[in-house]
Parts: C-alpha cells; sequence; structure tokens
C-alpha cells in the first residue's frame, strides 16, 4: 500500500484528503505545518506528499527545500495542493522541487489524475 503524508493546517483539508486518499487505498498520515511533516517524514518517508503552500509555524515552500536539501530516499513525490494558482507560484514550487501542482478545492478525479501523473496511483 502507497503512503501519503497530507500537510495541511486546515482540518476540515486534511480529512477531505484523507477521505479521498484512502479510497484510492494510501494510507494516510498528516501534519499541520512543514515542521511537523519534517519529523514524519524523518520517522518514516511516505511515497507521496499532499503539500499546502500557507501554513504556520514553516510554510510549504520552506518544508520542501528543507526536505530537497535532506536528499532523502526513497525521494517522495511532493504535489502542492493550494489556492496559490499565480503561474509565479507554480513556478517557484516546481523550481523547489515539487513534482505536481493541484488548485484548492479539488475533488477526488483531480487528485486521482495528478497522482497518476506523479506515478504513485
Amino acid at each position: 500500500m502507497k503512503s501519503c503524508l497530507v500537510v495541511d493546517d486546515s482540518k476540515v483539508i486534511r480529512k477531505v484528503a484523507r477521505h479521498i486518499l484512502e479510497g484510492l487505498d494510501f494510507a494516510v498520515s498528516e501534519a499541520g505545518d512543514g515542521r511537523e511533516a519534517l519529523e514524519a517524514c524523518r520517522a518514516s518517508m511516505p511515497d507521496v506528499i499532499l503539500l499546502d503552500w500557507n501554513m504556520p509555524v514553516m510554510s510549504g515552500m520552506d518544508f520542501l527545500r528543507a526536505l530537497r536539501d535532506a536528499n532523502a530516499a526513497p525521494r517522495p513525490k511532493v504535489v502542492f495542493c493550494t489556492t496559490e494558482n499565480g503561474m509565479a507560484h507554480i513556478r517557484a514550487a516546481i523550481d523547489a522541487g515539487a513534482d505536481e501542482y493541484v488548485m484548492k478545492p479539488f475533488d477526488r478525479e483531480t487528485l486521482a489524475s495528478k497522482l497518476q501523473i506523479v506515478g504513485v496511483a
């Protein structure tokens, strides 16, 4: 079973994502900010990370840079999941090491498609 870490400061978004991902046969864990997410990755590296951009304590971009700088093995796929939809944001996320980008709000079909694109569905 593939694993996914959902990183978002919104409990509602984490709950929705968990419901969708478990329906797609993922083992799901959660983190409320980038620092919690880094700790979770050190404990057990997921196959894919669904990552919010704007969070307190440590933002999604800061988390992503720290994760990629750590050269984690195996290298998890990272799908940014955010309301930030400008091309500059998307480009910055990809340049920082994100594999894909999905806009909030998302549905099962959209998330499943993005996971297929990055090769984990």
